[in-house]
C-alpha cells in the first residue's frame, strides 16, 4: 500500500470517529428526548445547540472545500443556532441526518484517488483538503467529546441514574 492510501485510510477512520475519539453515532445513542433542550448548568447552549454547531461548522468546510465562491460566514454568530432557539425531535433527526450526509461527502472526497489532499485549494491560497479534512476531525472529535462529558455531569447515559 503507498503512502497516499495509508493517509487516506487513517482521515476516513477519524472522521468516522475512530482511534481515541468518540463516534457521535455512540454519543448520541439512548439520548433521552426531553433533554435535547437542556442546557448543563453553565453552560450557553443546549445539547442540540452543540450538534447543530457541529453540523453548521462541518457543512461550512464542506462547503469552503467544493465551492470557488465560498462566502465566510461571521464568527461566532452564523455557527450557532440563536441562543433562544429550541428543537423539536424532528429537528434533533435532521440536525444528526445533516452531520451524517455531509460527514459522507467529505469521505467520498477522501476517498476518490483523483482529489489532490496536497495542493492548495484553487479558490484559497494556503488552505488544502488534507488540511480541511483534519479540521473537521479536530473540530467534531472536540465538540462530540464535549457532548459526551456534558452527558455525563448530568446523568443522562442510559447506564446512569439522572
Amino acid at each position: 500500500m503507498n503512502a497516499d492510501q495509508v493517509l487516506r485510510d487513517q482521515l476516513l477512520y477519524l472522521l468516522r470517529g475512530g482511534g481515541a475519539h468518540m463516534s457521535l453515532s455512540d454519543a448520541i445513542a439512548g439520548f433521552p428526548a426531553e433533554h435535547i433542550n437542556t442546557r448543563p448548568p453553565g453552560v450557553p447552549y443546549s445539547f442540540w445547540h452543540l450538534l447543530e454547531h457541529i453540523r453548521i461548522a462541518q457543512w461550512d468546510i464542506l462547503d469552503f472545500i467544493r465551492n470557488p465562491d465560498y462566502v465566510y460566514l461571521a464568527w461566532p454568530a452564523d455557527y450557532w443556532p440563536a441562543p433562544d432557539a429550541e428543537a423539536a425531535w424532528s429537528d434533533w433527526e435532521q440536525t444528526i441526518a445533516a452531520i451524517a450526509s455531509d460527514n459522507s461527502e467529505l469521505q467520498e472526497i477522501v476517498l476518490n484517488p483523483n482529489t489532490d489532499l496536497y495542493s492548495d485549494l484553487p479558490h484559497a491560497s494556503g488552505y488544502t483538503i488534507l488540511r480541511e479534512i483534519l479540521l473537521v476531525c479536530d473540530h467534531n472529535a472536540y465538540h462530540i467529546g464535549e457532548f459526551g462529558i456534558l452527558r455525563q455531569t448530568l446523568g443522562l447515559w442510559p447506564d446512569q441514574e439522572g
